[in-house]
């Protein structure tokens, strides 16, 4: 109660005194369960929690109001009870494809002489709702909320208000329309705060504020070696901060914060056996020659498919605006930043004549599928058909539950291919597709065998590329050949990887979790019965299911029979993928509608079926699963707003084979929601890369690193798209140096977190001019005032943009002057630097063709920076 504020009122109900003492006995009785475990010491019950006593003593300070009973429960209304007189809300759908679209609306107004107020979820969507009323002659009058209204005279007018559900008044005649009863229901969206993820792949692999000590890093210029930490050292008398590294033999490496570009993650490999490299020798010159060799092969293969591609002419399929919009507001969401992004270039990709190739990656949940809707609904409405392929048969039974109840309000017709189809029914599909009276198939690999033919197929869309065969792909190449593909995947595999940081496949990512999604909180135990129990009475209690998975067929009954004796509370069924298909088909429907609450399954659920209500999972030997399989498995509780829960059980933590051990300290310590992306580098380093590119080029990779391995392929395909030669043997990043002899650091009292500073000076080192004003006023919102290191960071930061652009690779001032070091390939003006030593002969002179000396005084930190700053315009000719 500490947290109530005074004028709180507590509102309950008559059974309140029960639920506090049935809440009491329970926490007794699990703390007689646990008390004796001895690894796991508890506090007493009375030394962790308030017992009902206490809590109905404090209670009593507050002003309450307690539930008697409900309108419609009694004959007689007390005189005390407060009758409003209103009616259910009405429901005045927006129907784009209506004669009169707004004739209920219209109605209400004109009959009633009533006023109405429309309540949007968000700024955002009102302007939405104002475009759509305002094309057809209606427009309202925006208010900032509900007293405005009420003591306005506006007959129509709208405002922000999210997660209502309408009200009517009949005396006077007042109606709050909120979102729900003009579009259908819609979720409530939550604004984040908080910085989005990486949207791009390759900030993700070279994201550096996890690194810890020891961790193995690529520095472009020397090699791999270990990250020892941020260590302040003092250089010409001014403090700078600098990443120890160290290499074969104890040799280090010292980075100044602000080369940090020229370091990233290594990944290729488990970090144990990473290839330190010797200084001082040529290890890793003729590493960097024979990866360079074979990122030349790929990329040339890549550039030539791309090339065959783009060669290919498609049907150009454009969105009509207003069935578009209708169709877009029957999803009952609210459509993340990322999603919002995903679908306008999926929507974009589809208006040209050049085939679409898109990948869309993001976690299971995060709303991949209502990209695949969108773009499906454009292709029909345009008179294509649409084939979706899915790796399941389950998995098909669910898109065609979506998909139909998505299309119901549209003369849309989606139909399955599956072995659950008898062939009658298969033949009725087929010939459908032929005539083009089936619009949207939604087909696992049996399309691909049936001999389909389509009348006018103009969209693919695949989801989970990677579960398809090698047969089933050399069939994808043939129905793919002139349509748009839209491919859905989880984690990207390593083929599309390649393609899409070579710039020839385009990759949308959605890292963003959905409104109201919570993490779903990952737990490693031991077989512990009263664990294991609370752990599924835990779901039940509050109305959900469980999955527990036992990947072993001959054994899972026994394993049903011990669960069925440990919770004889639950409803226990078993599923596996021995089962004749009509079975198993009618066992995932019955979980589905809740006719029982605990499913024993083995992994046929990992593309299963979505179920909202199954929030709590149980895998059973979790040590025997690859990572990717366990963060599939965990993807499937937490589909809604309810805090979903994972138990990995796994034999004793000192029997686990070292490998079985990371997977699961990685799965558990990545909770976080969109973690897929960064769980598949974390399995590419337990794993290897072996299985990244195929044996042949597999050792490159491992000795330079994932991240300096793509870095080199998309120089390559960009080098050889303009027709030059690719340069991979020299570093890539090579930035501009500024030196001017004054301290540059985020002080450790200023940002005292390590892994925050290194985060941070990453984040700087990588910004633009845009991005550097932005992290500023971040700094000082987060940490307060500047202090002079770090103004100094950020100003150098700056001067360096400019150095890059000009081609000026190193910039040095001190008190009596400095140098300006020019790359052989440069913008500055050869004849302007001429002029300017003809000109002023005592303070510059050329010293060879690319070095030119600068004497002058400049004794404060300030005059240089202002002297460099107007140095680096006159090199530009943009000052006199």
């Amino acid at each position: 109660m500490d947290y109530l504020p005074e004028q709180a009122v507590i509102a309950s109900d008559l059974d309140l005194d029960d639920v506090l003492e049935r809440g009491w006995e329970a926490i007794g009785v699990r703390y007689e369960d646990r008390r004796h475990d001895i690894e796991r010491p508890l506090l007493a019950p009375d030394e962790a929690f308030a017992p009902p006593m206490q809590i109905r003593a404090a209670l009593q300070a507050y002003q309450s109001v307690t539930v008697e009973h409900h309108a419609g429960s009694e004959p007689a209304v007390p005189t005390t009870a407060r009758e409003f007189h209103t009616t259910a809300p009405p429901e005045f759908r927006l129907d784009a494809r209506a004669a009169e679209p707004l004739a209920p609306l219209t109605g209400f107004l004109q009959s009633y002489g009533g006023r109405v107020l429309i309540a949007a979820d968000s700024p955002g969507r009102r302007e939405v709702i104002v475009e759509m009323l305002a094309a057809h002659g209606r427009q309202p009058r925006a208010i900032s909320g509900w007293g405005a209204f009420a003591a306005g005279d506006a007959r129509l007018a709208i405002c922000v208000a999210e997660d209502l559900a309408g009200l009517a008044l009949t005396q006077p005649a007042l109606l709050l329309l909120s979102e729900s009863q003009l579009f259908g229901t819609r979720a409530r969206q939550e604004r984040r705060r908080r910085r989005a993820a990486p949207s791009d792949p390759a900030a993700l692999l070279r994201d550096l504020q996890s690194l810890e000590p020891g961790a193995p890093v690529v520095h472009e210029t020397y090699g791999v070696g270990r990250y020892v930490g941020l260590q302040i050292m003092q250089i010409g008398g001014q403090s700078g901060e600098f990443l120890a590294l160290e290499y074969r033999d104890g040799d280090r490496v010292y980075v100044p914060v602000h080369a940090i570009a020229l370091v990233n993650r290594y990944t290729g490999g488990a970090p144990e056996s990473a290839p330190l490299h010797k200084l001082g020798t040529d290890q890793w010159v003729r590493a960097r020659r024979h990866a360079a060799e074979a990122v030349r092969d790929v990329a040339a293969e890549l550039l030539d498919l791309h090339a065959r591609r783009a060669a290919q002419h498609a049907t150009p399929l454009a969105a009509r605006e207003l069935e578009y919009q209708t169709f877009a507001n029957g999803f009952p969401f609210e459509e993340t930043a990322d999603q919002a992004e995903a679908i306008r270039q999926v929507l974009q990709d589809m208006q040209g004549t050049t085939p679409m190739d898109r990948v869309v990656c993001g976690d299971v949940g995060f709303g991949k599928t209502e990209v695949a809707m969108r773009a499906a609904f454009v292709a029909a409405q345009a008179g294509g058909q649409v084939a979706v392929l899915v790796p399941t048969t389950l998995l098909a039974q669910q898109h065609l539950q979506s998909f139909r109840d998505r299309f119901a309000d549209w003369p849309i017709r989606v139909e399955a291919l599956s072995r659950f189809r008898s062939s009658a029914e298969t033949g009725v599909v087929l010939e459908g597709l032929e005539r083009g009276s089936v619009d949207i198939v939604i087909a696992t690999h049996r399309l691909l065998h049936a001999h389909a033919r389509f009348r006018n197929l103009v969209l693919l869309i695949i989801d989970e590329e990677h579960r398809f065969g090698v047969r089933d792909k050399e069939q994808l190449k043939t129905l793919r050949a002139e349509v748009h593909v839209l491919t859905l995947t989880a984690t990207p595999i390593p083929r599309t990887l390649n393609m899409a940081l070579g710039g020839l496949r385009e990759l949308s990512l959605i890292t963003t979790a959905p409104a109201a999604r919570l993490s779903i909180k990952t737990f490693i135990t031991e077989w512990h019965a009263p664990t294991l129990r609370e752990a599924v009475l835990r779901e039940l209690r509050r109305g959900g299911q469980v999955y527990f998975v036992h990947n072993e067929i001959q054994s899972i009954e026994k394993i049903a029979a011990e669960l069925a004796t440990l919770v004889p509370e639950a409803d226990l069924r078993v599923g596996h993928g021995q089962m004749r298909e009509r079975e198993l088909e009618r066992l995932m429907v019955d979980f589905y509608h809740r006719r029982f609450n605990l499913l024993v399954c083995t992994t046929i659920i990992e593309s299963g079926i979505d179920v909202p209500t199954a929030n709590t999972m149980l895998i059973n030997r979790a040590d025997r699963f690859g990572l990717a399989q366990l963060h599939q498995l965990r993807g499937r509780v937490g589909r809604s707003h309810h805090r979903a829960y994972a138990y990995l059980i796994v034999p004793s933590r000192r029997a686990l084979a070292a490998d079985a051990a990371k997977r699961l300290d990685a799965i558990a310590s990545l909770e976080d929601l969109g973690a897929g992306f960064a769980l598949a580098t974390h399995d590419l380093e337990i794993r290897g890369a072996g299985e990244f590119l195929g044996e042949q080029q597999s050792g490159e990779l491992s000795e330079v690193g994932l991240s300096m391995y793509l870095d080199m392929l998309e120089q390559a395909v960009k080098a050889l798209r303009e027709g030059r030669e690719p340069l991979l043997e020299r570093p890539l990043a090579a930035a501009s140096e500024i030196e001017l002899q004054v301290p540059a650091l985020l002080p450790q009292d200023y940002v005292p977190d390590v892994h925050l500073r290194l985060a941070l000076y990453q984040r700087i080192a990588a910004a633009d001019a845009a991005t550097l004003r932005d992290m500023t006023a971040e700094l000082i919102d987060r940490f307060g005032s500047l202090p002079v290191p770090a103004d100094h960071l950020l100003r150098l930061a700056r001067l360096r943009l400019a150095a890059r652009e000009l081609g000026v690779r190193r910039l040095e001032l001190g008190a009596h002057g400095g140098s300006v070091q020019f790359e052989p390939h440069n913008q500055v003006d050869a004849a302007r630097v001429v002029k300017l030593v003809r000109a002023q002969g005592r303070e510059f002179r050329l010293e060879g063709p690319l070095k030119l000396r600068v004497t002058r005084a400049l004794p404060q930190p300030e005059q240089r920076f202002d002297y460099a700053q107007r140095l680096l315009m006159q090199l530009g000719g943009t000052a006199a």
